[in-house]
């Protein structure tokens, strides 16, 4: 991340920051990622902890045999500012927005019992990079506001979750480190967050109704790959003789369906990582979960208008959708080099393919594939669910939530000894990025002695924070470039406090992670939870069968990676990225597991149950109103002389060829423009498609909608002139009309929807453009 205008913003700091700032704005930072419930029989991992999943605790109100829960369903727009903010994701300062490619949404889901209503869950999925501890203070407090009919909702039972699409708006974030590139905290892009997040769960709770949810698990092989394979093999050989593939391919599915047979929504859990849109792309997008979520809503509206499909990610540190692999861009059109994903011993050439990597289209063929194939699976399974390949839900609905303090935690390792985590430090290695968004300068993955990078980096981490001997020794074999834990000026960098969820729907599991947990790390981490769950001094199960565990985040917080010990040792990306040391996996394994007993199945149970929930620990620090911030504001917008705003600058063609699969077409217009950031129009749209069908123009795309393309450009900042192009792209590879085999030959229009701030009063004006009539044929 890059400290561009930060620098002036420190000058109230020490000398030694200053400095620190200036260098990194210089140099800037590389991608930071920010950065199945098919159990083994094996386990990997033996918890001590059990929790008696008894056949006692059936839940009333079924019409058919089967348990019922209240259900509800619920989705907003979440789509902060399109222009002139740092995208969030690959930590570069010259990502900086410029228009919309498809908008962003919350997706709510409500899971609550019948009998005991207060006992409900909210599990919501943001097409955002993940959770935040400012984001989720914000929703807690909105929540708040609502008044008593919402007090249900808090702390403990309230799940914010990140696809971790790397190309949506920043600037939003609690802590300093991934602040820096997005020149702050903006309070447009943070409430655009906050508030949409709460009308999505304001509408799932105006819907919620009786109904029922069952669970099924499909495979999806080509829509994800290990960008860390060398990593990954160093986990024992006869835990990975386990799995047959070296990241998880299940796609998990519960399906909210209402007591009258309609079908509220899905929510699926598969790990890919939101890095489909290249590090080059400043467009607004979810990513390939955007995509695929949209794909499957779209395919339901003709039953289910109100249809919700989220998306949420698994463990997804290692996983890629370059799913062709990773090759070096040096021309030599060779491999990366296995160990450390460097070409000619440098990494800036190692690049990921995705399926349509020739497209010199920032990744957007590739990404729309990945999400379609994501859609396909999904969608697939789903139509599965009617016959008996899914397993009904019931038991009761649990939730637990503490902070705890991983910068010091001691705990008995599997092993039997003592071991304690540290205070938070990213490598050397975080500086070298990945495959999906290289590094710079002479960093390497795969680096655990003498770093020999550029030594401006020493000179940067010392005027930072020196790291002590101590803490060196704790985060060992890490070789320690950003002591990010211990810095405090002018705030703190990095969460030291973690967030630690669970929540529980009968049989269904969920882990709610703030970190990036790797697939072997995830996949320990569900067996120790399964494994808790199961142990019970009955020999009766739910249904006959095991606990379904499944693993969603990044959530509630950003704590970068979960690497396993193994894999930490090796000191790639994602082992450099795990913050609180090797045993940073093993500590999360066993605040989960030994708060398992909370999701007890009666409230009147000796203590702990779910009456006497755990203590909160100590809150993290909330810094949305001292956050530094130094994205310029609107000033005003201009026209042209002689122009006025939404005039036509450059004109449709009057006619254009159908197309189809192999014959793209693109369709555009530029504007007299106005800033968007004048109004974020949430619910609402900047641009259309309009067709002319019984004598009458109809909506039939906006920017929703992945093929129509919204693009803003400044053209003077002194005088504050605008220029928006609105491109309908039809046809072709990754086109999201299948070839463009649903536009109809007829008439269409363009039309743009603006407001400009008045000089002087700075009153903002709405306006339209509308292009000129063409025809399809």
């Amino acid at each position: 991340m890059a400290r561009v205008h930060i620098a002036a913003a420190l000058a109230t700091a020490c000398f030694g920051l200053l400095i620190a700032f200036h260098l990194i704005s210089q140099f800037g930072l590389p991608d930071v990622g920010f950065f199945h419930f098919k159990q083994s029989k094996d386990s990997a991992t033996t918890a001590p902890n059990q929790i008696p999943f008894g056949p006692e605790e059936s839940q009333p109100g079924a019409t058919d045999g089967r348990p019922a829960y209240l259900l509800g369903t619920g989705k907003a727009d979440i789509t902060g500012p399109v222009v002139e903010i740092n995208l969030m994701g690959y930590a570069d300062p010259d990502q900086v927005g410029t228009g919309l490619r498809q908008r962003l949404y919350s997706r709510a889901f409500i899971a609550g019992e019948i009998d005991e209503p207060e006992e409900r869950i909210v599990y919501l999925v943001l097409d955002t990079q993940s959770g935040d501890t400012a984001v989720r203070h914000g929703i807690l407090e909105g929540l708040k506001e609502l008044g008593s009919e919402y007090a249900i909702y808090g702390k403990d039972n309230v799940a914010v979750t990140g696809t971790h699409s790397h190309s949506g708006p920043g600037a939003w974030l609690n802590y300093l480190l991934p602040q820096i590139t997005s020149k702050g905290f903006d309070q447009q892009s943070y409430r655009a967050i906050v508030d949409g997040a709460l009308l999505s769960i304001r509408r799932a709770h105006e819907s919620v109704a009786p109904g029922y949810l069952s669970v099924a698990e499909t495979q999806i092989h080509d829509a994800n790959v290990n960008r860390s394979p060398y990593a990954y093999l160093a986990n024992p050989e006869k835990e990975r003789a386990r799995y047959k593939y070296d990241v998880d391919k299940t796609m998990t599915m519960l399906k909210f369906q209402n007591q009258d047979g309609k079908d509220m929504g899905v929510l699926t859990w598969f790990p890919v990582h939101g890095t489909s849109m290249l590090g080059n792309n400043t467009l607004i997008s979810g990513d390939n979960k955007g995509v695929a979520a949209t794909l499957f809503e779209k395919d339901m509206q003709g039953s289910e208008r109100d249809f919700v499909a989220g998306f949420s990610q698994a463990n997804v540190g290692d996983t890629s959708p370059n799913v062709l692999g990773a090759y070096c861009e040096d021309g030599s059109g060779e491999r990366c080099n296995f160990e450390d994903s460097t070409c000619g011993g440098r990494s800036q050439q190692c690049h990921g393919r995705g399926p349509f990597f020739r497209s010199q289209d920032q990744g957007a063929a590739s990404c729309f594939e990945i999400g379609r194939r994501q859609y396909a699976g999904a969608k697939a399974l789903y139509e599965s669910m009617t016959t008996t390949d899914s397993i009904p839900l019931n038991g009761p609905i649990r939730s637990l939530h503490t902070y705890h303090d991983l910068s010091n935690f001691t705990f008995q390792h599997p092993n039997g000894s003592i071991v304690t985590t540290c205070p938070a430090a990213l490598g050397y290695s975080f500086a070298a990025g990945t495959t999906d968004g290289p590094g710079a300068f002479d960093f390497k993955q795969n680096n655990t002695g003498s770093p020999n990078a550029n030594p401006v980096w020493s000179l940067v981490r010392n005027f930072l924070r020196e790291p002590s001997e101590s803490q060196k020794a704790c985060h060992a074999p890490k070789p320690i470039l950003l002591d990010v834990g211990e810095i405090e000026r002018p705030y703190l960098w990095t969460p030291n406090i973690v967030d630690v969820q669970v929540l529980r729907v009968g049989q269904l599991i969920i882990i709610v992670s703030p970190g990036e947990a790797t697939t072997m790390a995830g996949r320990r981490w569900k067996e120790a939870i399964a494994t808790s769950a199961s142990a019970s001094p009955s020999t009766e199960k739910i249904n006959q069968t095991p606990p379904i565990v499944v693993l969603g985040g990044p959530a509630n917080s950003y704590t970068h990676y979960i690497a396993t010990e193994e894999e930490y040792t090796i000191q790639r990306y994602e082992g450099a990225s795990t913050l609180y040391g090797p045993h940073t996996l093993n500590a999360h394994i066993n605040l989960t597991t030994s708060l398992l007993p909370y999701l007890l199945l009666s409230p009147s149970s000796p203590p702990p149950n779910p009456k006497n929930p755990p203590p909160p620990g100590p809150h993290p620090p909330i810094h949305t109103n001292t956050s530094l911030n130094f994205n310029p504001r609107v000033r005003y917008d201009l026209p042209p002389f002689f122009k006025k705003f939404g005039q036509i600058l450059h004109d449709v063609e009057p006619f254009y060829h159908h197309p189809s699969p192999n014959h793209k077409v693109k369709v555009s217009a530029t504007f007299v423009g106005a800033n968007p950031r004048n109004d974020l129009r949430l619910e609402g749209t900047y641009a259309a498609v309009e067709h002319f069908r019984g004598g009458v123009w109809r909506r039939v795309r906006d920017d929703g909608d992945w093929d129509l393309v919204f693009r803003w450009r400044r053209t003077s900042t002194v005088l504050g002139t605008s220029e928006v192009k609105v491109e309908w792209e039809i046809g072709g590879s990754g086109s999201a009309q299948g070839g463009g085999g649903d536009v109809e030959r007829g008439l269409y229009r363009l039309r743009y929807f603006g407001d400009s701030k008045t000089f002087g009063t700075g009153e903002i004006r709405g306006f339209e453009g509308v292009s000129g009539v063409f025809r399809i044929e």
